[in-house]
């Protein structure tokens, strides 16, 4: 990644705010990870929403240019945008597209003139969370949690009490894919977060649930297009 990021937990429950400033100059795109969540994102002139990633996105580099956006938990945005994840999967969403009108474009604008638009996009989410016709499905919370511990589908959908096939209807909604997908995401970002904290591979690979260090190997080219070395 090129550029300066920094982020800090969010004031929206669960959710994290991030902000960016691409290096000036050209430069390459750099991959956006899949990891279960969804964004708010915010960038001069722009509001979009970067739905669930099922493959790695390759980012926008725009020299110079500042992003700002809020991530929230896996399974949590759809409750606060009243739109389902999966018809924003791999997608990355226009707001005046989602809310159409001249309040969206307001909005946008709003945050533009802000004298802080990072602070200001963090009080648009913080509203629009406590504006939700329903908070985010506890339960869904424990199915993002079971599978990240490694759980199973099987052992997930005993856990919460939820038949496969139910199982497999709420997380599309919530998550934008299966819960096999959501596993698969889910077990990549923590075999990153063991690699770059210098873990050796093939530890890696058994802690973070793959079958040996091939298969770890396989997955995350599969999912990212990158080596594990290159992402670590």
């Amino acid at each position: 990644m090129t550029g300066t990021y920094e982020e800090r937990p969010s004031r929206v429950p669960g959710a994290v705010l991030w902000t960016r400033t691409a290096a000036p100059g050209p430069g390459a795109p750099y991959p956006v990870l899949p990891d279960g969540c969804m964004d708010l994102i915010w960038s001069e002139g722009r509001l979009f929403v970067a739905g669930p990633d099922t493959r790695a996105h390759a980012s926008e580099h725009g020299a110079g240019r500042r992003y700002a956006g809020i991530r929230f938990a896996p399974g949590t945005a759809p409750a606060y945008l009243g739109v389902p994840a999966h018809e924003l999967r791999d997608t990355r969403a226009e707001w005046a597209a989602l809310w159409r009108g001249a309040d969206a474009r307001r909005l946008t604008e709003r945050i533009d003139a802000a004298a802080d638009p990072v602070a200001e996009l963090e009080r648009v989410a913080v509203r629009m969370a406590a504006r939700a016709a329903a908070p985010p499905d506890p339960l869904l919370a424990r199915v993002a949690a079971a599978l990240d511990a490694g759980r199973s589908v099987t052992e997930t959908a005993a856990a919460t009490g939820l038949n496969p096939r139910l199982l497999h209807r709420r997380s599309l909604a919530a998550f934008g894919y299966g819960p096999k997908t959501l596993a698969r995401v889910l077990r990549l970002q923590r075999a990153l977060a063991l690699a770059r904290a210098g873990v050796p591979f093939a530890e890696t690979a058994v802690r973070a649930g793959y079958t040996d260090q091939p298969h770890l190997a396989r997955d995350v080219r599969d999912l990212t297009g990158l080596t594990l070395g290159r992402l670590a």
